[in-house]
């Protein structure tokens, strides 16, 4: 391996520019090669004489420019090389002699070199040979201070008689800087060089000696249990002989804090994290929660919101792009942007203003638009939008977190949303609320009491950041299907907001505007391949869904617009060598979907139009209720059995009010007979069956009185109750008929069962005004006050022959 001063070197070699590391003369070096330029280099080496010139890297450029090499370098040879699967190569290579590149130029991807070799010539001097010995002694030494050395470099050190070839060999074996070294390789002074390597060698002797006063010192009083503190004095003492007294984490966390611009109180808590993080050995089982906790603060985005768009026009233009109808949601959230722009030109300051009133709560039916309506609105206001899902949720910790006492701990969903948002300024979407469940953890809707009242959630206390976090700036939306299983402090703190069901027009235009064109698109169909008549959507909402939401309407159209692509794609295969994806011509004729093509797409009709056929016998009358899904039709009938033995006979699955209805429906009729031009002792000639179809189904309320009373008159009258009339409200022993609610949701429900008269309390007759213009204009609302009107219409006396 010794240098031949008499060799000559290529002019011009391919240059391998290295990072941190030096290959020195007269020694064999591994090199792991993976940057696009040095395996270039060591290619062009490979096809040519195997020679590189190998130069120290000033920067830590992906891809050096030469102006980025220092110019004393060394001329190696490649000994020996592999390829690895991640694209680079590991070689082996011999320093031969030091060079000079006298330029440096980029061939393609490629360093290349011009170069001039250095060759290294010394005199052996007294002082040369003291060095040589004094770096053997140096190497005793060291090999018996510890025991991580190999015993054979002692023999290898004594066996080298050459000073430089010594030189570089211990060089490349110390832990020594790349600046260092370099100085090392560019110096001519042989001694020079033996004392830097002298000196070096003495520094690493002095930590090993260090090293192992530290462990004798704590050997001493070490036990198993002051392992973990004899560790931490063991690091706190080589940190303290480096100099490093605070850990360059802690700096870096430091700085996150600064940038993140914390508030001053979460700031003085953080940093209070730090100090002990700085205290502890990274092994310790609490130093990774610490380091978790820290994360979570700042994750947490205490200074960054949006700008919100107050313009109130413009976003009442986005509801409506998104929604048809809801008129009374979008009014609301047109007041509030209106109220928050007349305060920002009052000279309130810029930014995101705290939310004042009460929180949003969308009740409604499903598939009414209650969750698509939250992100419409958060786009309108240009804020972040986060669904918090609290269906089945039945433990306090998911809304404030688990306390950090706990391994495994995390903050709760709140929190957690913050985070994903990005902005303490979000529209958080609290979605069934209704559906949250009481665990033996605690209940979830107490622990909501402090999140949704805008008097205390400017300081919530998660449990596990143990720090008050700002949420008067967030828009809260809930969302429920019915308020009954609502905690009542809740509801006192939100405004609530009735999203009833639609009318046949509502779904038809939002089928238009909205469900078609989404279905067409995601099936890969445009509006030119196919279109929908209306009295098709008509037919469809009609005969397959019935239903408030639009939920269902979508899946049927869904499934048409497959059906269609199916057939596209399936005409479109015959053309495959002119249309290599089986795409349709763009001169095919479009597909136009019919009311009397609908069957064939989606089969028999789901929905009959039963009113009539039910209601056809005497001692039936129909009815309407409410129910979570809007509302729905309701059948009661009544029947007189031979026995008179005073026996009402109620089945159905009735709750107490409902059979308590019935019992006052009974009572009033034995007591205004005559009036009812009924027996009054029917009871002493029949047992009386009130029965309400859909027997697995619970049924509970008192606005199906009217409908039982009806029943059993036109039971006892053996008359048959008109077939286009449905009824609501409440009876009372006197006969009078009590208001009652969801007068929409019922009136909705009867129109889609083809109903054409609804009688309903005339005390309800300020609720029709939230109908929809076409249901108040196509059915007949009949207000009654007593039995004796609902009987009027339901069960008319026949016109006398003349």
């Amino acid at each position: 391996m010794a240098s031949d001063p008499a060799r000559t070197y290529p002019s011009e070699l391919p240059v391998l520019p290295l990072r941190e590391t030096i290959v020195f003369p007269l020694t064999l070096q591994p090199l792991a090669i993976s940057r696009p330029v040095s395996v270039e280099s060591v290619n062009r080496a490979l096809a040519g004489d195997r020679l590189l010139f190998l130069a120290l890297q000033h920067s830590d450029r992906e891809d050096p420019e030469p102006d980025d090499l220092r110019h004393i370098g060394t001329i190696a040879a490649i000994r020996q090389m592999a390829k690895v699967p991640n694209g680079g190569v590991h070689v082996i290579v011999e320093g031969l002699t030091r060079a000079n590149a006298e330029t440096v130029t980029r061939s393609q991807l490629a360093l290349r070199a011009t170069v001039a070799p250095l060759p290294e010539t010394f005199e052996r001097t007294i002082e040369v040979d003291a060095y040589v010995r004094r770096l053997q002694e140096l190497i005793d030494r060291a090999l018996a201070v510890t025991s991580g050395l190999s015993q054979e470099l002692r023999g290898l050190v004594m066996g080298i008689d050459d000073p430089l070839r010594l030189v570089y060999l211990l060089a490349s074996l110390l832990d020594i800087k790349a600046e260092e070294k370099q100085r090392i390789l560019e110096s001519n002074d042989l001694t020079t060089k033996l004392k830097v390597v002298a000196d070096a060698l003495n520094r690493e002797i002095a930590l090993l000696e260090l090293k192992g006063k530290i462990e004798s010192a704590a050997q001493q009083e070490m036990s198993d249990a002051q392992r973990q503190y004899f560790l931490r004095q063991q690091l706190k003492a080589i940190q303290d002989e480096l100099g490093e007294g605070e850990k360059p984490e802690g700096q870096e966390l430091r700085k996150r804090f600064a940038e993140a611009k914390l508030p001053e109180s979460v700031a003085a808590i953080a940093n209070r994290e730090v100090d002990r993080l700085e205290r502890m050995t990274p092994a310790s089982p609490e130093y990774q929660m610490i380091r978790t906790y820290i994360d979570w603060i700042l994750d947490i985005p205490w200074s960054s919101m949006t700008e919100d768009r107050l313009d109130p026009v413009a976003a009442r233009e986005v509801l409506d792009q998104d929604h048809y109808d809801l008129d009374k949601v979008k009014e609301r959230i047109v007041e509030y942007l209106a109220v928050q722009k007349l305060k920002r030109g009052t000279g309130s300051p810029a930014g995101a203003v705290s939310l004042k009133g009460p929180i949003l709560c969308f009740v409604g039916a499903p598939g009414v638009g209650k969750t698509s309506l939250g992100q419409s609105i958060a786009r309108a206001m240009n804020r972040k939008f986060v669904r918090i899902s609290l269906g089945g949720v039945r433990d306090e910790a998911d809304i404030r977190g688990h306390r950090r006492t706990y391994i495994g701990a995390f903050p709760g969903r709140i929190v957690q949303a913050l985070k994903q948002a990005g902005a303490m300024n979000p529209v958080f979407m609290l979605d069934e609320i209704d559906k949250i469940s009481v665990g033996f953890q605690g209940d979830p809707a107490s622990a909501l009491l402090e999140v949704l009242d805008p008097a205390q959630n400017h300081s919530f206390r998660d449990h596990y950041l143990e720090i008050n976090v700002d949420l008067s700036r967030v828009l809260f939306i809930a969302t429920a299907n019915q308020l009954g299983t609502v905690h009542p402090a809740l509801l006192d703190r939100m405004e609530i907001i009735s999203l009833a069901g639609y009318s046949e027009e509502e779904k038809l235009h939002i089928a238009r505007r909205y469900l078609i064109p989404r279905q067409l698109e995601e099936h890969g169909l445009t509006r030119e391949m196919v279109t929908f008549d209306d009295d098709a959507v008509r037919r469809v909402i009609s005969y397959y869904t019935r239903e408030a939401g639009v939920r269902s309407l979508e899946r049927q159209i869904g499934a048409i617009t497959r059906k269609i692509a199916a057939r596209v794609a399936t005409d479109g295969a015959g053309g495959a060598a002119d249309h290599p994806e089986g795409a349709p011509h763009a001169n095919q004729t479009p597909i136009a979907v019919r009311a009397d093509d609908v069957q064939g797409f989606l089969g028999p009709p789901r929905f009959h139009d039963e009113v009539s056929f039910r209601t056809s016998r005497p001692g039936v009358a129909t009815g309407v209720a409410w129910t979570e899904t809007g509302g729905d039709v309701l059948f009661i009938e009544a029947s007189l059995l031979p026995g008179g033995h005073h026996n009402l006979i109620l089945t159905g699955q009735l709750g107490n009010v409902m059979q308590e209805s019935a019992r006052a429906a009974v009572s009033h009729i034995r007591a205004q007979a005559k009036e009812l031009e009924v027996s009054p002792d029917f009871l002493d000639k029949y047992d009386l069956h009130v029965h309400v179809p859909a027997g697995a189904i619970p049924k509970d309320g008192p606005s199906a009185g009217v409908t039982i009373a009806t029943a059993i008159v036109s039971a006892l009258r053996n008359q048959p109750v008109r077939e286009d009339v449905a009824m609501t409200g409440e009876i009372t022993l006197t006969g009078l008929v009590l208001p009652v609610g969801g007068i929409r949701e019922k009136a909705l429900a009867a129109r889609r069962h083809g109903v054409k008269t609804f009688i309903l309390p005339a005390r309800n007759l300020p609720d029709l005004i939230e109908l929809p213009a076409e249901v108040r204009n196509g059915m007949n609302f009949v207000p009654v006050e007593t039995l004796i009107d609902v009987l009027r219409v339901a069960l008319p006396q026949p016109t006398p022959a003349t």
